[in-house]
């Protein structure tokens, strides 16, 4: 069987390798000369257990990203051969709560209690698949003295302690590539652009241009596409039922001096705020919504946005979102930029249900759940919503094309406990 993945991004190297697992060869096919070279590794890597979606009572979102969360790590220990203890994660993140935030700090810590009760609620066996971190312990609220010692309480309404981390985007980045690349029946295409995807089954088939346009039959044909899926779906007649936004998103990455490093993981809502993260190489990462946050657009394919922005908007960026997460968190603030090394600012598109943006506390981008995979015929497409949830989509779409023997038969999915 012959599988062509349109998309050299996370969600496309995840299901290639889900799928060459399977004795399928895989042709991946991407516009960039390198794989992963644009929003895999422009974001924090915050494998989400749900704590983040206050806004969505529902606890459909939630679910939806601790699904995604659980099976993470046994992905990649599967298909990288890595004990998922050793995957490079950060410290856990504490969860602020803004003096600004659309929830208020008593429902923040309801929301929190509902999300870890649904976590209680998995087997062991489960739980145990979130980097072998134990979950059992409930968020913990943070004495106000405690808060005080280490943030600004005129900022910080709340603070509580969480197990969740986030995974080194660009460490997880070189492992996935160098393991597609000792993968004999994955066939990578590089800089080469789809212009569309036609035929039906038995063979479908994929126009794509690398300096010449050609036309190549596959018994399926996978869209996992980032800023293009929209488009190549349209034409296959599956133009999207309800409205899209496209973000242009950045964010900063520096190491601090020596004598000042970081080491408090903190992620702020609920709303347009932003996340400290620091990695095992001592790597910090930043993202300040009102600062890293650059434009929108409601096209079917957006603009060609810089991925690293010129000057002077590089300089307005990094100043910015150091200045609005220091400004809650004093450790932060101790660091001397001019004195740090290795600092980049870099960003991507991101895309997702919704008309207006996370400013509006309705907006339809505060709820991750109405994503997934879709499939008409032997032509699949993945709309990923957040890194947490490739893996688990790679299975799902795999799966409706080969499925695995060693899984046939099993229960997937959150144990869901109702009454």
């Amino acid at each position: 069987m012959s599988v062509a993945v349109l998309g050299g991004g996370l969600q496309g190297c995840c299901l290639a390798m889900a799928l060459a697992d399977r004795g399928v060869d895989v042709v991946l096919i991407d516009r960039n000369d390198r794989l992963m070279t644009q929003a895999a590794v422009a974001n924090e890597g915050k494998i989400h257990l749900g704590y983040m979606y206050a806004a969505d009572l529902s606890l459909r979102t939630a679910r939806k990203m601790m699904e995604g969360a659980l099976s993470f790590a046994p992905f990649f220990s599967r298909y990288l051969g890595t004990p998922r203890e050793t995957l490079p994660t950060s410290n856990p993140a504490v969860y602020l709560a803004h003096r600004d935030s659309q929830r208020d700090v008593d429902e923040i810590a309801a929301y929190l209690k509902s999300v870890h009760q649904i976590i209680n609620d998995q087997p062991a066996s489960v739980r145990d698949g979130y980097f072998g971190r134990d979950l059992l312990s409930p968020p913990e609220r943070w004495t106000q003295a405690a808060l005080e010692r280490e943030f600004d309480p005129e900022l910080v309404m709340g603070a509580f302690s969480s197990p969740e981390v986030a995974i080194d985007p660009v460490a997880l980045t070189g492992m996935i590539r160098e393991r597609i690349a000792q993968t004999p029946n994955i066939d990578i295409w590089l800089n080469t652009e789809v212009l569309c995807v036609d035929g039906e089954a038995p063979l479908v088939v994929v126009t794509a241009r690398d300096g010449q346009t050609s036309r190549t039959s596959f018994d399926h044909v996978a869209n996992a596409l980032w800023d293009g899926r929209l488009s190549i779906d349209e034409r296959r007649g599956l133009r999207p039922q309800r409205p899209w936004i496209y973000r242009l998103k950045y964010g900063v990455a520096f190491r601090p001096a020596q004598e000042t490093p970081v080491h408090r993981a903190i992620t702020v809502i609920s709303g347009p705020f932003g996340e400290v993260v620091p990695y095992a190489d001592g790597t910090i990462y930043l993202t300040w919504y009102p600062a890293c946050v650059r434009a929108l657009d409601q096209g079917l394919v957006p603009p060609d946005w810089p991925m690293y922005p010129d000057e002077p908007v590089r300089s307005e960026i990094l100043q910015g979102t150091f200045d609005g997460l220091a400004e809650l968190m004093p450790e932060l603030a101790r660091c001397d930029l001019s004195k740090s090394t290795n600092i980049a600012v870099r960003g991507g598109k991101i895309v997702a249900w919704g008309n207006s943006d996370i400013y509006d506390p309705d907006s339809e981008l505060h709820q991750r759940f109405e994503i997934g995979v879709s499939s008409v015929g032997h032509y699949h497409t993945v709309d990923p919503g957040k890194l947490t949830l490739a893996p688990l989509f790679a299975t799902e779409c795999a799966d409706r094309i080969a499925p695995d023997p060693a899984l046939v038969g099993t229960q997937g999915g959150l144990n869901v406990v109702t009454g």
